[in-house]
């Protein structure tokens, strides 16, 4: 294969999530809505953020940028394994296959270090907020999330350089629905150990320092929450602070269960379920999560209906 002459030779075949079984195909039909769900959900939050003066405040800004990275991540993965579904194609050419490894881990890497920069933010609000504008600047703002997306490139750029400079010298038959690196490195024919070894460096460093910091912020939150004379004022900061606590848990629960856990112990069928949590249904619950409970984001949306209307 590796000799051939035919450049679709080349390519991985991805197995995919679904076989043809009338059930499967009822469970596409519900990941392919929840696709859509999640987009619908995503952009109309960041047009709600960007068009409403009233969320033009940090927390809000970098809401948006986590709505952008949910977007993009759905769309790197969903639409590929939609339409090898329905073309019944299940081919992939390595540039796709880099590409997706390159933005998973940009978009997952990057949202580690946002999600620390929201708790921070959440932090400077409770325990600080009468200096609240001064050390939440906007270019601060910038700054964070731009380093966010900077640092999620780097791992991603590595990750996918070195995973794909291996030789594939097995069945190029991937067992996943999307490129994923740990899932590719069961098909390299050569030693992957030093790889693997900087691969759970990466996942420490990228995973853990920020669920350090967030750790940290929200301690220091729930001490300055308890502190707090007024009932009513507690239980503000904590329906504030519960949503971004629920999106930190699902986020980080499932990347720790895949790429922190031994070898020895990773289940492929498994990884399949915490994969498709984290694609697919993660992006789409973020924005219902803060939006359910926020009176802001529910009045900006009735705003923009009634202007819908009107016109």
């Amino acid at each position: 294969m590796e000799n051939s002459t035919d450049p679709t030779a080349m390519n991985f075949i991805l197995l995919g999530l679904f076989d043809y079984t009338k059930t499967h195909q009822v469970l596409f039909s519900l990941v392919f809505m929840t696709f859509i769900a999640s987009l619908v959900g995503n952009i109309l939050m960041i047009l709600l953020i960007h068009t409403d003066p009233r969320l033009h405040t940090p927390m809000y800004f970098l809401l948006s940028q986590l709505s952008l990275m949910d977007l993009m991540l759905v769309s790197t993965i969903i639409p590929k394994m939609a339409a090898n579904y329905l073309l019944n194609s299940r081919s992939i050419s390595p540039a796709g296959c880099g590409s997706q490894i390159f933005l998973f881990l940009t978009l997952g890497g990057g949202e580690c270090f946002l999600l620390a920069a929201m708790s921070y933010d959440r932090y400077v609000a409770i325990c600080h907020p009468l200096r609240y504008h001064v050390l939440m600047s906007h270019k601060l703002c910038s700054q964070l999330v731009a380093g966010s997306w900077l640092l999620g490139g780097i791992d991603g750029l590595m990750q996918a350089s070195a995973a794909l400079s291996f030789p594939y010298c097995h069945s190029r038959e991937i067992d996943h629905f999307f490129c994923e690196a740990p899932s590719l490195m069961r098909l390299v024919c050569a030693d992957t150990t030093v790889f693997e070894f900087f691969m759970y460096i990466c996942c420490i460093l990228m995973l853990l320092i920020p669920l350090s910091l967030i750790v940290v912020s929200y301690s220091l939150i729930l001490t300055a929450v308890l502190r707090m004379h007024s009932a009513a004022a507690r239980k503000k900061a904590l329906t504030t602070c519960s949503s971004h606590l629920v999106v930190v848990g699902m986020f980080y629960g499932t990347l720790m269960v895949i790429y922190m856990r031994p070898r020895s112990y990773h289940s492929v069928g498994h990884s399949k379920v915490v994969s498709a949590f984290y694609t697919i249904f993660t992006p789409v619950l973020n924005p219902l999560i803060y939006s359910v409970r926020n009176k802001d984001v529910k009045g900006a949306f009735r705003n923009w209906l009634g202007k819908t209307h009107a016109m």
